[in-house]
């Protein structure tokens, strides 16, 4: 069985850090030749189909998800996101986040980190689902959670949508 990874912002080089078999890549820039697709997550859907991943990857990227907008109504863009994430994931599919965390300083540096996270961001509102008040709809459970400063890799584990 092959399995597929898709690696979110991945820039002009895809990581595959669980040797999935094929790869792909969503960025701003697309790059086909690559396996990169175009796709601005602010705003759009991730552009492949239900249960099409073994594991997903964010490196660096999360914290450009702003947690609000309005375009032109009121939108959540990270919790869209993660539904996203959760929807194109198999069950038992696992999605790793490399994110830059309060307190390190390394989560202020670019002004282009719209969405400053903590160790609890991500447990707290997508495993303990204290997001589901705004929309979030999947399920999760918490692999493993390291500190690699001033990054937390994160790794979280698809379950089936809650009833």
């Amino acid at each position: 069985m092959r399995t597929k990874s898709l690696d979110l912002g991945c820039g002009p080089a895809i990581k595959n850090p669980f040797n999935a078999d094929e790869t792909f890549g969503i960025d701003v820039r697309e790059d086909l030749d690559r396996n990169i697709f175009q796709a601005d997550l602010v705003i759009e859907p991730i552009p492949f189909p239900d249960e099409y991943f073994d594991y997903l990857t964010a490196y660096d990227f999360l914290e450009h998800i702003p947690r609000l907008i309005y375009n032109p109504t009121r939108r959540l863009p990270l919790i869209e996101l993660m539904n996203e994430i959760h929807r194109v994931l198999k069950i038992g599919g696992k999605f790793l986040s490399f994110t830059p965390m309060y307190p390190h300083a390394g989560a202020f540096w670019d002004p282009t980190h719209v969405n400053i996270m903590t160790e609890h961001t991500l447990a707290f509102y997508f495993v303990q689902n204290w997001a589901a008040g705004y929309g979030w709809k999947g399920a999760f459970k918490l692999q493993s959670q390291v500190w690699k400063a001033p990054h937390l890799e994160v790794i979280l584990v698809k379950e089936p949508n809650p009833i």
